[in-house]
């Protein structure tokens, strides 16, 4: 009895969102064209970060090899944008990497996909409209902060904001407003902003093109003594490290491509637009990859410019843009940037609070959060109650809190969905073509359709007697995948916390690496082995499954770069998540429901995941 009643309740959190006839109908309104989705992907990537980040990572990390950095990253990044491109071509539903999971690996899985990436979103929105807020405060001479914290005073270290900021919280309420309104309204908002945005960047690039010498980029040790008396603040020139284009070696490479990692950060937003989107299965996977490759570009345009008009070791983190049109005599072109800067935040704010109300939107149309939240505008066909409520709670953050430490927090949201994203790509593709179906229904359509069960074999691992997926090779790739995800989380683990024992030739060490990479080399030639679903699709990964793997070990890799607190902070959400999960959203699921209605023959039929292949239509 009680094992029975165990097994009915791991059930529960493994189920899996079935797709059925009509999952293409939408509550919202499908007004959202291509390039609607590229100025929403790019505007979300192309945050301030362009403006700060390459100053930061070519004055300490990586010199003029920047770019290098940059190039590496967005290459990481193309592999997490080419699985939610497949995805937005299979699912044209709202809820990206929430609704992915939930379709593929489970209900416990993506209740913690999408309330991390609720999470993401809100300390996102409250942490850029600050920076908003900052930026132009700080153009205006900072009258506004000295105000403030002159007036009202509220720091508490660690928790609470030096001053409550009235401009922040009000910047994210006007927002919320727009986002009210109507996703076109907001996307013709998003479009201007930028491309006035892209317009700065395309000046910054060819100004540094034009001024710029080629000789910052071979600097040696002579250019470095000769700028040292040049300037009475010397130890603002950081070190020279041993010059030339690769100052800092290949460890300096690496220590840059972690960070620039973070500034391609944000496409996923296009991926919660499958409701809004003219035509998702094709527009969702196009506008992920053009804004990943116009944010490349830019990244690599704003670097190569910034590293040629100064030298790398004279750049100022915190302002690089003003201070190189400063040094090459161009001081007025510091109110271009500042214009710019403001345009990419406005567009970054507006990335970050478009796609949080849609996940909070698809979760509680699951019933996994409370069904309030799903509630639609009738004249807007905007999902008003969430967007207000998180609109709401993002501008309180804002108003009050110190986000410096919570920042990280939107890092293992971000990367955990990337994640999860790679996985259920991997699993999907070598399922049979007919949609993944949950519990009892599985059982039963199984014993209509496959007369005499096939065992399992060593030679069948390798040499499947199929040449498209069964129910069988399907299975052998779910558990290899999840063994493979595990994997992945030890070798991450010991290469981050014991690099100095494996670098100086630890035996042991080494032996552990090696034995977890034969593990891992194995179970991905299974994987390879196992027929691949034919179903037509606008996009698919390619050279599956070596590109989900890899993406996610770089996601897995960065995550374990997070320091303890970081974590302790994200077991507490998860706590709270789970506190609402098992105390509602288990019970009010959209598939509980449909588990205690009675069976009926039409449910019997099922419907591929990709809804506009011939598969759908020849049920």
């Amino acid at each position: 009895m009680l094992w029975q009643a165990l097994r009915r309740f791991g059930q529960k959190l493994v189920r899996r969102r079935t797709l059925e006839p009509g999952m293409a109908e939408t509550r919202l309104t499908r007004c959202l064209n291509t390039l609607d989705l590229v100025a929403l992907g790019v505007g979300s990537t192309l945050g301030a970060g362009v403006y700060v980040l390459a100053g930061e990572v070519a004055k300490d990390k990586a010199g003029p090899s920047i770019v290098i950095c940059f190039l590496v990253a967005a290459l990481s990044s193309v592999l997490a944008g080419l699985c939610y491109a497949e995805f937005g071509a299979r699912v044209p539903r709202s809820g990206s990497a929430y609704l992915y999971s939930y379709v593929t690996v489970g209900e416990l899985w993506a209740f913690t996909t999408g309330w991390n990436l609720i999470l993401s979103y809100v300390i996102g929105t409250a942490s850029v409209a600050r920076a908003w807020s900052s930026a132009f405060d700080n153009l205006i001479g900072n009258h506004i902060s000295q105000t403030l914290q002159g007036s009202i005073s509220l720091h508490v270290p660690h928790i609470l904001a030096e001053y409550p900021d009235f401009f922040a919280m009000g910047l994210v309420l006007l927002l919320t407003g727009l986002l009210a309104l109507g996703a076109s309204e907001s996307a013709l908002v998003t479009k201007v902003f930028t491309g006035m945005n892209l317009l700065v960047l395309g000046f910054v690039i060819v100004s540094g093109f034009i001024k710029g010498d080629l000789h910052n980029w071979k600097l040696t040790q002579d250019d470095y003594e000769l700028a040292m008396p040049g300037s009475n603040d010397t130890y603002s020139l950081g070190p020279l490290g041993s010059g030339g284009f690769v100052p800092f070696g290949f460890e300096g490479i690496l220590r840059g491509t972690a960070t620039c990692f973070y500034a391609f950060v944000g496409f996923d937003c296009i991926a919660t637009t499958g409701e809004e989107a003219q035509n998702p299965q094709r527009s969702i996977p196009m506008g992920i990859v053009i804004s990943l490759f116009i944010c490349f570009l830019a990244y690599f345009g704003v670097s190569s410019a910034l590293t040629l008009m100064m030298p790398y070791y004279q750049l100022q983190p915190e302002s690089p843009l003003p201070e190189a049109f400063l040094h090459i005599g161009w001081a007025p072109a510091r109110y271009v940037v500042a214009v710019g800067s403001l345009c990419a935040l406005s567009t970054s704010l507006l990335g970050s609070m478009f796609p949080m109300p849609r996940v909070i939107y698809a979760m509680a149309e699951d019933g996994l959060l409370f069904r309030v939240l799903a509630r639609i505008h009738t004249s807007t066909h905007t999902p008003i109650v969430a967007t207000v409520a998180s609109g709401i709670i993002a501008a309180f953050m804002a108003f009050l809190f110190e986000l410096t430490d919570l920042v990280d927090l939107m890092s293992i949201g971000t990367l955990l969905a990337y994640s999860l994203v790679a996985i259920c790509v991997l699993i999907l593709r070598y399922q049979p073509d007919q949609e993944i179906k949950n519990g009892e229904e599985e059982v039963e359509l199984q014993g209509d359709k496959i007369p005499e069960a096939k065992k399992l074999t060593l030679q069948g691992l390798f040499c499947p007697f199929d040449s498209s997926p069964t129910q069988l090779t399907g299975r052998v790739v779910y558990i290899c995948s999840s063994l493979l995800a595990l994997l992945l989380t030890v070798l991450c683990l010991v290469l981050v916390q014991w690099p100095i024992p494996l670098l100086s030739g630890d035996t042991v060490q080494i032996a552990v690496v090696v034995l977890l990479l034969v593990l891992i080399a194995g179970i991905t030639g299974v994987i390879w082995r196992q027929p691949q679903s034919s179903t037509s699709l606008h996009f698919k990964v390619p050279a599956l499954p070596l590109l989900p793997l890899v993406s996610i070990f770089v996601n897995i890799y960065l995550m374990m770069q997070m320091t303890a607190g970081t974590w302790a902070r994200f077991g507490v959400w998860m706590l709270i998540g789970f506190a609402i999960y098992f105390g509602y959203g288990i019970q009010h699921s959209l598939e509980e429901v449909k588990s205690d209605q009675p069976p009926l023959k039409s449910r019997t039929k099922t419907e591929d995941l990709d809804l506009s292949s011939p598969c759908a239509h020849s049920i």
